[in-house]
């Protein structure tokens, strides 16, 4: 990490000291944190990437969520925060500083906040948070977003869906990352034979960026239930015919993993009319985007989803699916579980570190059991907390919390 700590020092000196690691203003108090051993077992670095709006409030809390578990199960993080999106364009001039990226990619996982606000609407688009973003998948090589959506039991009750019908629902929606059409060309601007202005964008996708998508959908499900429902819209687009092809042609590679084909029209209103029927899904960069967003209403609150993204080689990408909210920024309102939850992804997918993943996700469902609510998704009878108490009241379920047997 010289190199890396070397180029942060030329022009990212204010935005944090060198050769430290970051401790939160919501820190656990003194004697919260004990090691299991006395000499940590294993040492990880992780790049943290608050970003803008509610994403400094929900990395903090989960911070000390992974300091604690580490700490509980002989692991020892070296955190590093950088700069991404408007948080860098601010210092820096671009959403993502090459040294972000020369961190991020040195790390052995990237935990991510969230980007974008109010004030860089008016950017153009090279400046614009969300494009630091897009750069960050693409450095990191990052090409499967695998994004869980499942109804918890504590919280049945927040889906806007009838009981009977969000209740057990448990799926995972894999979706392509870095092809199709947010990142096809030609793309731009331009004049039709009419002298209209015009906008275009190309839907594009190689053999091999659906075949290693693919594979992976087939894993996943492979390790879940045996289902793989791959969505597309075959019937009207030449991209999606291939891709049909090619999930079809891999399949048997996975004669255990039960494949069928849906059109995303018909995804999107059966993931509302019976999300139980998925198990699964895999699909393209647009309609992932789409689909992924309309799953997590069905858990009640968009706060509540992690996600992972994650490629051949090299770090993941950890991040909760909700935006920045600028809206509730600095006000204390915000749910840090989806960021917690992305940590244990982060845990699970990134590092291997199976038994501290299960440790936060039992806490937060401990927590969640004995009551306690952030905003979006209080009910009647339970506690209301902001951002840190639902952080502290994680922290306790950390340390006393023994993951049940999987």
């Amino acid at each position: 990490m010289a190199a890396c700590l070397q180029l942060n020092a030329k022009s990212l000196r204010p935005y944090f000291p060198l050769n430290s690691v970051f401790v939160s203003k919501q820190s656990p108090k003194p004697g919260r944190i004990r090691c299991a051993t006395s000499t940590p077992s294993k040492r990880y670095t992780i790049t943290l990437l608050p970003g803008d709006g509610i994403g400094p409030e929900v990395i903090s809390v989960a911070t000390n969520v992974l300091k604690l578990a580490g700490s509980l199960e002989g692991i020892e993080f070296k955190f590093q925060e950088m700069p991404v999106g408007g948080a860098a364009l601010d210092l820096t001039g671009v959403p993502l500083p090459e040294e972000t990226l020369s961190a991020a990619k040195q790390s052995d996982a990237v935990l991510l906040g969230a980007i974008g606000g109010y004030a860089w609407d008016k950017n153009e688009k090279h400046l614009k948070p969300e494009t630091g973003l897009l750069q960050l998948r693409a450095g990191l090589k990052v090409f499967a977003n695998l994004r869980p959506a499942t109804v918890l039991p504590q919280l049945v009750d927040a889906s806007t869906l009838k009981k009977e019908v969000a209740e057990g629902v448990d799926l995972m929606v894999v979706r392509e990352l870095t092809g199709g059409i947010y990142f096809g060309k030609p793309r731009g601007f331009g004049k039709n034979e009419n002298g209209e202005e015009i906008g275009f964008n190309t839907e594009v996708y190689a053999t091999h960026e659906i075949d290693r998508i693919a594979r992976v959908a087939f894993e996943t499900a492979r390790k879940r239930h045996g289902k793989l429902c791959s969505v597309d819209k075959a019937n009207v687009l030449e991209a999606s015919i291939l891709w049909r092809n090619r999930v079809t042609a891999i399949a048997s590679e996975y004669p255990d993993v039960e494949l069928s084909h849906m059109y995303v029209d018909n995804a999107a209103m059966q993931l509302v009319r019976n999300p139980k029927q998925f198990d699964t899904i895999v699909t393209n960069n647009i309609f992932g985007d789409i689909l992924s967003d309309e799953a997590s209403m069905i858990t009640g609150s968009i706060g509540m989803l992690p996600s992972a993204s994650l490629g051949e080689s090299g770090p993941g990408l950890f991040e909760p699916i909700h935006g920045s909210a600028p809206d509730i920024a600095g006000q204390d309102k915000a749910n840090p579980l989806a960021t917690v939850l992305s940590a244990a992804m982060l845990l699970k997918y990134g590092l291997g570190e199976e038994d501290a993943a299960k440790r936060i996700e039992a806490a937060v469902l401990d927590t969640l059991s004995r009551g306690y609510r952030t905003g979006d998704i209080h009910s009647a009878g339970n506690k209301l907390v902001g951002c840190k108490e639902m952080g502290e009241e994680v922290l306790k379920s950390v340390e006393s919390q023994v993951p049940a047997p999987v």
